[in-house]
Formats: C-alpha cells, sequence, structure tokens
C-alpha cells in the first residue's frame, strides 16, 4: 500500500497494490494494520456508494460538524472522478485550501478527508460510482456545505466549459466567507 502526503496535514492519498493475471486483479483495498503503520488510527462505522449519471456531476463541498464529524476514505468503484478536500478548520495555516487527487477505477488511487475538511467531487466520466467508509454515522442535523464555485477557495474542477450537474441544496452553500466552521485546528 502506497501512502502520500499532501500540503494539507492529514489528507493522504493511498495507492492499494494491484495482484493481476490475465483474469484481472485482486486488491486489497482497506488495511487498517496497514493505515495504522502510517499513524492513521479512523475506525470506520458506515460505507456508503454513491452512483453518478453524468460526467460533470458535482457533488459537494460536504462536511459534517461535532459530535458527528466524519473522516472519510474515498475510492472510485467505477468510471473516473475528480475528488477534492478543502481545510475549514479555523486557525489552520492552510485554511480554505484545498488539495484535489483523480480517482478512477483503473488507478485505485484512495483520498484520506479527515474531519475538519469539507469534501466534494466532480464525475469525469458516465456512470461513475464512488465508495466511501466514514467514520460516524449519518447524522442530518449536523450537515454542512461550502459553495464549490467560492472564488476564494479557487478550485480548479477542470470542467473544460461543461455546466456542472448540482443538487439544489449544493447549488445554494454559503461561501468560505460566510461560513460558521465548527472546526477549530487543534496541531501545533
Amino acid at each position: 500500500m502506497q501512502i502520500e502526503q499532501t500540503p494539507l496535514a492529514g489528507v493522504i492519498v493511498i495507492t492499494p497494490s494491484r495482484h493481476g493475471d490475465g483474469r484481472g486483479f485482486f486488491s486489497e483495498s482497506y488495511s487498517q494494520k496497514a493505515l495504522a503503520a502510517h499513524g492513521v488510527s479512523t475506525r470506520f462505522v458506515q460505507d456508503n456508494h454513491s452512483f453518478s449519471k453524468a460526467a460533470g456531476t458535482i457533488r459537494g463541498l460536504h462536511f459534517q460538524a461535532p459530535p458527528h464529524a466524519q473522516d472519510k476514505l474515498v475510492r472510485c468503484g467505477r468510471g473516473a472522478l475528480f475528488d477534492v478536500a478543502v481545510d475549514i478548520r479555523r486557525n489552520s495555516s492552510t485554511y480554505g485550501a484545498w488539495f484535489g487527487a483523480e480517482l478512477s477505477f483503473e488507478n485505485g488511487k484512495q483520498l484520506l478527508v479527515p474531519a475538519g475538511f469539507a469534501h466534494g467531487f466532480v464525475t469525469r466520466q458516465p456512470d461513475t460510482e464512488i465508495i466511501y467508509k466514514c467514520s460516524d454515522h449519518y447524522a442530518p442535523t449536523s450537515e454542512g456545505a461550502l459553495a464549490w464555485n467560492d472564488r476564494d477557495v479557487g478550485i480548479k474542477w477542470g470542467l473544460a466549459g461543461r455546466i456542472p450537474i448540482l443538487s439544489d441544496k449544493d447549488a445554494q452553500a454559503p461561501l468560505l466567507a460566510d461560513l460558521r466552521s465548527p472546526f477549530e485546528y487543534e496541531g501545533a
């Protein structure tokens, strides 16, 4: 399992090994032991599976506030997507900064998005499936969102002029400047 640190502390790219032959491949997509060896001690309690029919579908940027904050381990089961984490921890030196990674069935990469980060993605191909683990159960009263197109955040979604497909909720999410983040940076 390959672990890559990103410019945002706690956000990591994980690439599980694939062992293949003429039949296909086998991959251990999650190993608590392997992640613990890299300092990740998250206990996951829920798996989610999302399907997006059209390329250019944006979901996010979402988070759950404490006491139901969630770490997420995101992978692509079919198709391809661009997965994004935005730091929304008050007093963090990277507050408002984002990191994105291309996740696809082909590359097998995963993104670990810790609590304190808003998470979202855009599909690159039709019929894309997103599978992710969460460290807390879904709690609708703790839901929060950040505008996907906030110019102060400046995510480069790679839409190439395509008009994104959004939910009404995501289209109305607040800007970072208007967000009362429930997260405080707790690092050194």
